[in-house]
Parts: C-alpha cells; sequence; structure tokens
C-alpha cells in the first residue's frame, strides 16, 4: 500500500521544480498585479490606499485608455493579416525545389531571429525624413514617425515583417505534410494553381493556421520595444497601445495602480478573444 502511494506521489515530485519557477515567474507576478490594481499606490510602487474598482472606472471612461484600446485594435489587425500572409507567400514560394532554395528559406525565416530593437533602429533610418532610403527611392518628403497619418501602419508593417518569419517556419512544416499525389491528381483533372491553392493548399493548413493566427495575436497585443524606439506611442497618441500606455503610467507617472488595472484589462481581452477563436474552431471542426 505504502509502495503504491508513494509510486502515486513520484510524478509530482518531477512536476515541483517546473511549479516553483512558475510560482514566482508567473503566478506570483499575476496576482499581485491583480491586487495592485485595487490600489493607489506611490513612487516605489507600494500598495498604500484600497480604491477598490476606481482604477477600472477611471480606466472606462478615459479617452486616453480608450484611444489605447482602439489603436491597440488596429495594430493587431494589421500586424496579424500581414505578417500571416507575409509568412504563407514565402512558404509557398519556398515549397518547391529549386537552386538557391536554402538561401531563400533562410532570408525569409531571418526575421525571428532579429532583436525588434535592432530592427527598430534600422527602420528609423530607413524612414528618416532626409536621408531615409524609402523617401530616396519614392521621391518623396515625409517624416514617417511623425505623421499621425502614416506612424501607426509603419510601426505595424515593420512588426508584420518581425512576426513573419515563424509563420514562414510554421506554414513550411504544415505544407510539407501535405501529401503531394492530391496535387498530381489535382493536375490531371485540370485544376490550376489558384484552384490548388484555395481547395487544397488552404484546407490542408488549417489546423496549423489556427494555431498560428492564435500564436501571432498573443504576440501582437505583446508588441513594445519596436514602438519604443520608434515612436514612443506617439505622435498624438496614435501609437499608444495598451502595453506602452502600461509601461508610461508604471514607470513615468508612478501611477503602478492603473498600470495594473490596464494589465488585468488586457489579459482579459486576450484570453476572451482566444477563448473566442477556440469555440469558434470547435464548432468549424463538427461535422
Amino acid at each position: 500500500m505504502n509502495k503504491k502511494k508513494k509510486g502515486s506521489l513520484s510524478p509530482y515530485g518531477y512536476l515541483l521544480p517546473c511549479m516553483l519557477i512558475f510560482a514566482v515567474f508567473l503566478f506570483y507576478p499575476f496576482f499581485k498585479t491583480i491586487y495592485l490594481s485595487f490600489y493607489k499606490t506611490d513612487k516605489m510602487g507600494q500598495a498604500k490606499l484600497f480604491v477598490g474598482i476606481e482604477n477600472y472606472k477611471e480606466l472606462l471612461t478615459s479617452p486616453s485608455f480608450l484611444n489605447s484600446l482602439k489603436v491597440t485594435l488596429i495594430f493587431v489587425g494589421i500586424v496579424v493579416v500581414g505578417s500571416m500572409i507575409l509568412g504563407l507567400i514565402t512558404a509557398v514560394l519556398c515549397n518547391k525545389a529549386f537552386p538557391g532554395i536554402r538561401f531563400f528559406s533562410t532570408a525569409y525565416a531571418l526575421p525571428m531571429a532579429i532583436a525588434s530593437s535592432s530592427a527598430a533602429l534600422i527602420f528609423k533610418l530607413m524612414l528618416h525624413p532626409s536621408v531615409g532610403i524609402v523617401n530616396k527611392l519614392l521621391g518623396l518628403d515625409i517624416n514617417w514617425l511623425s505623421n499621425p497619418e502614416t506612424a501607426l501602419y509603419c510601426v505595424a508593417i515593420l512588426t508584420a515583417w518581425l512576426n513573419s518569419g515563424i509563420n514562414f517556419l510554421y506554414f513550411s512544416a504544415g505544407l510539407g505534410n501535405i501529401d503531394s499525389t492530391i496535387y498530381e491528381r489535382a493536375s490531371v483533372d485540370g485544376a490550376s494553381g489558384v484552384q490548388q491553392f484555395f481547395h487544397l493548399t488552404l484546407p490542408g493548413l488549417s489546423p496549423i493556421m489556427f494555431y498560428t493566427l492564435v500564436v501571432n495575436i498573443i504576440q501582437a497585443f505583446q508588441s513594445f520595444g519596436q514602438i519604443k524606439i520608434l515612436t514612443e506611442g506617439g505622435p498624438n497618441e496614435t501609437t499608444n497601445v495598451i502595453v506602452y500606455s502600461i509601461y508610461r503610467d508604471a514607470f513615468f507617472n508612478y501611477r503602478f495602480g492603473s498600470a495594473a488595472a490596464q494589465s488585468v484589462i488586457l489579459f482579459f481581452i486576450v484570453m476572451l478573444i482566444t477563448l473566442v477563436m477556440f469555440r469558434i474552431e470547435k464548432k468549424g471542426g463538427k461535422p
């Protein structure tokens, strides 16, 4: 009996180190953030005055925060669509064997190995209004990052490119799992390349596309480094996504309670979107 009990407890012993790490670096910060969201804090981030849900009420009636929500949703939409389309196109292009395939595959996967801060610095130089290569090639004189009409799109395009590298690997793996004989049979039946793409390739990639979509949405919501370097939330808060708003409130305005409340709201937004997507995917999988 003792041996049986000891054997049933042994798996939990192996999980203990992992759970301790999670407790220190994940669970504790999560619950501490929820705790701080109900308090006014001092400049050191220590809870001083319990205010209940006042931080949440203040945020939901704040034009600045509501603008951050709008900007974040637009930003996430551009990044997710752009990165997935770019990753899918490059994966399809590299799905055939041709000279130089390894070079192109490496080039398309390279963005995942580049730090967002390094890419942002290069991108900032490219978009410089006087010496930037973009204005010189297009013959324009636009201050891309200081223009409220273009700043958000510039940051989103850079982020989409950075995320496209991992998407390329996901889609390449998915394409490798599709039986090539179905393309041969489709060709014999007279199906064009476009018809094969929409009726064979996309359905075959649907499981990996769903996973990639979820991962890309979460990554887009967490984007910070490139926004900090390129625009710092400006101009006129047109790139002030929620993550940057949290950073600004906590480390510039020393309003840790408000920043914690924004973090909780962001968590629930991402969780809700993820749950809805899983529900849709589950319904779509039913016969």
